[in-house]
């Protein structure tokens, strides 16, 4: 699993993915930590055929003692079903996670690890020198779902929302916008099933200043790329499932 600092200033982002051993037929996913003196946040730590890569990379950055919180965007079993091995790992964590998804996430095991329930309009987290801010961003594509904003690094966690399906090999941020449209297009159209909720987030966001958008699938973006993302995404329509359903009945 490639390891790569995205931001070192006082404390560290790291993103941790393009992993080449992956099983084969699972998704490629982007695991992200903030190492910041005494205390470390993992986000999205990934599901359970990933675990032991990921504990390895970790490891090298942090001891576990001092992975003192665990964030989970959502539900899904790419973001969080290895929670309970890390609730073996790291018993003293405590994970940041939609209090609408509590009782399904704890299927994943979560004995010794506290939940914590974010509500829906939000909330903060403060470590050491980094001050998080839990960023709505429901039915993208979850009921219960939240980004991640730093405002000193200037970096958006953003889950799924500027997702891209692409092979082992890709480079780490969007080269060609335009090309990389092609490899989001479906992704946002299918798993995205609602416009009035994606219109939401997109303006909330467009008043963040933000120099890295960071999602959990394929390239991040940066500098004016992210401006033409929140462009192209909020002209998209999306939940076209339904539609394409109905097209094909007709």
């Amino acid at each position: 699993m490639k390891e790569t600092i995205i931001y070192d200033e006082g404390y560290q982002w790291i993103m941790f993915g393009r992993d080449p051993d992956k099983p084969e037929g699972i998704i490629d996913t982007n695991q992200f930590m903030i190492k910041d003196g005494t205390r470390s946040l993992l986000l999205d730590p990934g599901g359970i055929e990933i675990f032991s890569s990921m504990l390895a990379c970790v490891t090298r950055h942090s001891d576990p003692s001092e992975i003192t919180d665990i964030f989970a965007s959502h539900q899904d079993p790419d973001i969080i079903s290895s929670l309970g091995l890390w609730d073996k790992a790291t018993p003293h964590a405590k994970l940041h996670s939609p209090w609408i998804w509590e009782g399904f996430i704890r299927h994943f095991g979560c004995e010794k690890i506290q939940y914590c329930g974010i509500p829906d309009e939000g909330s903060e987290l403060e470590l050491n020198q980094a001050r998080l801010q839990f960023i709505p961003a429901h039915y993208l594509h979850s009921s219960g779902n939240f980004n991640v904003y730093d405002p000193k690094a200037k970096i958006l966690m953003s889950g799924d929302i500027g997702a891209a399906l692409e092979p082992h090999g890709s480079p780490m941020f969007v080269e060609d916008f335009d090309e990389h449209v092609q490899k989001m297009t479906m992704f946002h159209q299918r798993w995205m099933p609602s416009n009035r909720a994606k219109n939401d987030w997109v303006q909330r966001v467009r008043k963040l200043d933000i120099k890295i958008m960071a999602p959990q699938h394929g390239r991040l973006f940066k500098g004016a790329d992210v401006k033409r993302f929140l462009d192209w995404f909020e002209a998209l329509e999306v939940g076209t499932g339904v539609k394409d359903l109905a097209s094909s009945n007709a």
